[in-house]
């Protein structure tokens, strides 16, 4: 069967997925999906561009509107973060640096390279 399993349990204490300043609803609403497609369900936002609550987010999530009635919204990423003890940051975009990069999974060097 395909689809979202609406019926398999969320992950609790589980990885928790943030979205610095996403710029479409429909990416809040696909983001969440894929979450619950992988039963996580603590979502993050911080200042989306076309604000919070997001009727495109809504319809885009296909029925994971239990990760969006749980999604928070912070005014920047050092409060998104305060209470996680990992961070990990990906981006698809080239931000004209390069920061010390490791491995998922390895062991940092120093709190500053991983």
């Amino acid at each position: 069967m395909a689809g979202t399993n609406h019926r398999r349990p969320a992950v609790t204490g589980g990885p928790v997925v943030i979205l610095v300043e996403p710029q479409l609803g429909e990416n809040i609403g696909t983001a969440a999906r894929a979450m619950l497609n992988c039963g996580l369900d603590d979502l993050r936002l911080v200042r989306p561009r076309d604000g919070w609550p997001s009727d495109k987010a809504v319809a885009a999530a296909s029925g994971a509107d239990t990760v969006l009635d749980k999604a928070r919204l912070y005014p920047n990423v050092p409060a998104a973060i305060a209470d996680l003890v990992h961070v990990y940051a990906a981006t698809a975009r080239d931000r004209g640096t390069r920061p010390p990069r490791c491995a998922a999974g390895s062991a940092p060097v120093s709190p500053v390279a991983c």
